[in-house]
């Protein structure tokens, strides 16, 4: 059983940053693909950024490219998504995912296993 847990949500103003963490516990191989999605009021949930845990393969939104890093600890079984330059537009809430099998990276019905959210606020 793979379980996720998202933490480092809160509010800024904008031009500001924070840094998601996604604290992964279960078998590696269940969850080959990491990624962060997000979900505002009255809005599909999208695709932020991706990682193959594997290949340190990366993705990324074109709204989010120059502006949010994906990376991961594996010592710490953790991945982060490291927001900078936040516009008031980036404000949702954050979701991780994770999957074993590989498919187009921001397809949401591919991901297994969800974590509970983090709020990211973008506000003046």
């Amino acid at each position: 059983q793979v379980e996720l847990v998202e933490s480092g949500g809160g509010s800024v103003q904008p031009g500001g940053s924070l840094r998601l963490s996604c604290a992964a516990s279960g078998p590696s191989y269940t969850r080959n693909d990491m990624a962060w999605f997000r979900q505002a009021p009255g809005k599909e949930r999208e695709g932020v950024a991706y990682i193959n845990t594997r290949y340190i393969l990366t993705y990324y939104a074109d709204s989010v490219k120059g502006r949010f890093t994906i990376s991961q600890d594996n010592a710490k079984n953790t991945v982060y998504l490291q927001m900078n330059s936040l516009k008031p537009g980036d404000t949702a809430m954050y979701y991780c995912a994770a999957r074993r099998n590989v498919a187009p990276w921001d397809r949401v019905s591919t991901y297994n296993y969800w974590g509970q959210g983090t709020q990211v606020t973008v506000s003046s």
